[in-house]
């Protein structure tokens, strides 16, 4: 919950404005500031104050515990012109608060973190349990020294410029180690303990023996991922217990499916009790893995029979994939979401110019695998092998990464052993057809008139069916200097069934600054003014010219109505 406090009438509407716009995210303290604060500090976990930075420095002095304990807090001026994190900003999650007060009320965010005004994400934000020199290591990050990462398990990061070799060391491992002088230790999740209990089995007797089970392996219990188990034990006390005592996730398999799990330790006993020769083992080992510690039992100290078992497994890192489209090319053009992916990833794969229009937004430390035109297959082989390398990876393509990009040769690809998130992007299409006017205001398709991948036969019999079902069309790849005979060929297929008087739009570059576009008709197009960097869009019987704009509306009432009144 955050909570917000507020002095003053100005202070209150912008108040006012962010609980509209976060009504189950936020909570609003009145009375005296001084104990509103102190309420909303001991209450919630981030506080905005629509106060001065001084004014809430006094107040939440008093009331400082610790870095990982205190809430984020972030200061708003009177006038709304910043959003200052002022305390918090990683472990409260103060700088990306400001940042989305920001978004919210128009305000700039203020956030004087060393690693976010450096481009660095900070050791304590990567999403993993951290241990050891946290501040020296980043220091030596951001005074350029030289800073190794020994990664005993492989696992997705986000981009840091990490040296071969250097004095200080980022450790990625599972085991139960110390952290040295000069070192940081991450914790991935990679381990998964398989559990089974008897009904009743005590929380204690379940925990003891996981814990016992990792210290015995030396692995580190902060690197468990969840506890797994059959569905028949889903809420056995002991189980669900011990798993929010580790504060992970207690997942269940069917009999079935763990039946089906090749273990090394089969038993009648689970067999003839849920319908499995194995739980333990075979809920660890169900989406595959190294079997680190085989199925062992709990010891009781009354000498009664063991009430739970319990295997270890050590899970492979699934790598990532972003499929991103970048849109049409302007800056503004290019999403939220796809921009924190190119900031996520450890691996951008990209064509070469497209790579140049983002550069700038890339964390230090991103490896990049840039080629030229022609080379969209190798690409995206070369964006999955990195993914099943464990890495965090971006794909990049213009557009919308689906629309004629990289998305279907990426997916093509790609198996179920990574992890694939597509992030969309404006297209071509979109961005000409808003410099047009309103040209897609009814059913549209689009179609590539390149044959390079598509025989000329298919293309051909796409564009005849749009032309004979009247839909709105927009060409992709229209015309280049070796394929100049398509598009007059595919526009002659459309004056079959359009009048030479329909509306089409052309626009070279979109969004770009040398956009260009013009408005003409189906007659009075000349191809030669069409090249690879453009879109073509010709109407259907209803689009209309006007005022200088392309308009296709709706639904055909509008256009008799229109020509009724005429």
């Amino acid at each position: 919950m955050i909570g917000l406090i507020s002095a003053t009438a100005a202070g209150a509407a912008a108040r006012d404005r962010l609980a509209a716009a976060w009504p189950d995210r936020t909570r609003v303290y009145d009375g005296p500031v001084a104990d509103a604060v102190r309420r909303a500090f001991a209450e919630c976990e981030q506080l905005v104050c629509f106060l001065a930075t001084g004014a809430v420095v006094r107040l939440v002095a008093p009331l400082l515990a610790g870095k990982t304990t205190d809430p984020g807090v972030v200061c708003v001026d009177e006038a709304g012109r910043y959003a200052v994190a002022l305390l918090g900003g990683h472990g409260g999650g103060a700088n990306d608060l400001a940042r989305a007060v920001g978004e919210v009320l128009g305000a700039e965010p203020v956030v004087t973190t060393a690693t976010d005004a450096a481009g660095l994400p900070g050791l304590d934000t990567l999403g993993l349990p951290v241990e050891g020199d946290v501040a020296g290591v980043t220091r030596a990050l951001l005074d350029g020294e030289p800073v190794a990462l020994a990664a005993e398990v492989p696992w997705p990061l986000p981009p840091v410029p990490f040296a071969p070799e250097g004095a200080h060391t980022v450790r990625l491992t599972d085991r139960a180690v110390a952290a040295g002088e000069r070192e940081v230790l991450l914790r991935p999740p990679s381990l998964v303990v398989g559990v089974g209990a008897s009904r009743g089995a005590p929380v204690e007797e379940v925990l003891g023996l996981v814990e016992g089970a990792l210290r015995d392996a030396g692995l580190s219990v902060r690197s468990v991922a969840e506890l797994a188990t059959v569905d028949a034990k889903a809420g056995e006390p002991g189980l669900v217990g011990a798993a929010e005592r580790l504060g992970v996730p207690l997942v269940t398999y069917t009999a079935e499916e763990l039946a089906a799990v090749e273990v090394p330790n089969p038993s009648d006993a689970p067999l003839a009790a849920v319908g499995t020769p194995s739980v333990a083992e075979a809920a660890a080992l169900a989406r595959g893995g190294e079997l680190l510690v085989p199925k062992r039992k709990s010891e009781r100290a009354d000498g009664q029979p063991a009430m739970a078992t319990c295997a270890v497994v050590r899970r492979p890192a699934r790598g990532r994939l972003a499929v991103v489209g970048l849109g049409p090319g302007a800056r503004d053009l290019l999403t939220p979401r796809a921009r924190a992916e190119l900031r996520r990833a450890s691996v951008l794969v990209g064509l070469d110019q497209y790579v140049d229009q983002i550069r700038d937004l890339l964390r230090p430390g991103t490896r990049i695998l840039e080629s030229g035109l022609g080379a969209e297959e190798e690409r995206a082989r070369t964006a999955v092998a990195e993914a099943r390398k464990g890495q965090a990876v971006a794909l990049i393509g213009s557009g919308d990464a689906g629309v004629y990009a990289m998305a279907s040769p990426a997916l093509a690809e790609a198996s179920d052993d990574i992890d694939v998130i597509g992030v969309p992007g404006v297209t071509a299409a979109l961005a000409a057809a808003a410099v047009l006017g309103a040209p897609l205001g009814h059913d549209h398709v689009s179609i590539s008139l390149s044959d390079l991948h598509t025989p000329w036969e298919v293309i051909e019999r796409r564009v005849r069916a749009a032309a004979e079902a009247d839909i709105v069309v927009t060409f992709y790849n229209p015309r280049s200097r070796g394929r100049d005979w398509q598009l007059p060929k595919a526009l002659g297929i459309l004056a079959e069934h359009r009048a030479p008087s329909t509306p089409v739009g052309v626009v070279r570059q979109a969004s770009r600054p040398d956009e260009s576009s013009r408005v003409t008709t189906l007659g009075e197009l000349d191809p030669a003014w069409v090249d690879m960097m453009t879109v073509v869009t010709v109407g259907n019987t209803a689009t209309r010219i006007v005022a200088g704009r392309m308009v296709t509306p709706r639904g055909y009432r509008w256009q008799s109505t229109a020509e009724g009144a005429r």
